[in-house]
């Protein structure tokens, strides 16, 4: 071989064991792709009820809930639900607020006042601070808003703990045999449970 060839082929070898040790190492802690929630934890202990569930707006400035509103008491702690680095504490228009990033996702909290400092790494479950009554979503009742992002998308914190929209299966799904044809919805496969009506 040409020696002129062989420190191309050296280069070329390089990169691809290069590509290959990076498809094989696991991705960081924390990190979500989309579509493949983490696991999480309430914010809130004991698991506390939802006031007031996510309604994101159809426009980027258009009205809606960018989060969740969860009941809570002042001076209660709130935990981390998932591990991260603390990448704000402090106030925003006078209102107490903790955001925690997760590879490409953070979880935000409010209102609180922190206990913790930017930069600090904190697992899952760690005390953030403890809530504040001023700047409440529920005032005069207490309630810690919880929002979750993905860049400047607001997702629903609530899948995080498997709390999120419900998804409907179709009535057959479970059906120990199959019904006859003459009940089995208009598209259904033919040897599959179905229900009589329309879907």
């Amino acid at each position: 071989m040409p020696s002129s060839r062989r420190p191309t082929l050296v280069l070329l070898a390089l990169a691809a064991l290069s590509l290959l040790l990076l498809l094989l190492l696991p991705a960081p802690p924390g990190r979500a792709a989309p579509g493949d929630d983490p696991v999480g934890e309430w914010p809130l202990r004991p698991r506390p009820e939802v006031v007031d569930r996510f309604d994101p707006p159809a426009v980027p400035w258009g009205a809606g809930h960018r989060g969740v509103d969860l009941a809570a008491r002042p001076g209660q702690v709130v935990h981390a639900a998932l591990p991260g680095r603390v990448t704000f504490a402090g106030r925003i228009a006078g209102r107490g607020v903790v955001t925690v990033s997760h590879g490409d996702t953070r979880t935000t909290y409010e209102p609180v006042a922190a206990t913790v400092e930017v930069g600090d790494l904190l697992p899952a479950g760690a005390p953030l601070g403890r809530l504040e009554l001023a700047g409440s979503h529920c005032f005069p009742r207490a309630c810690l808003h919880w929002g979750w992002l993905r860049g400047e998308t607001y997702l629903d914190p609530l899948r995080l703990v498997g709390a999120g929209p419900v998804r409907l299966l179709p009535l057959w799904r479970d059906a120990p045999w199959p019904l006859p044809a003459g009940l089995r919805p208009a598209g259904a496969p033919a040897g599959r449970p179905g229900g009589g009506g329309r879907w």
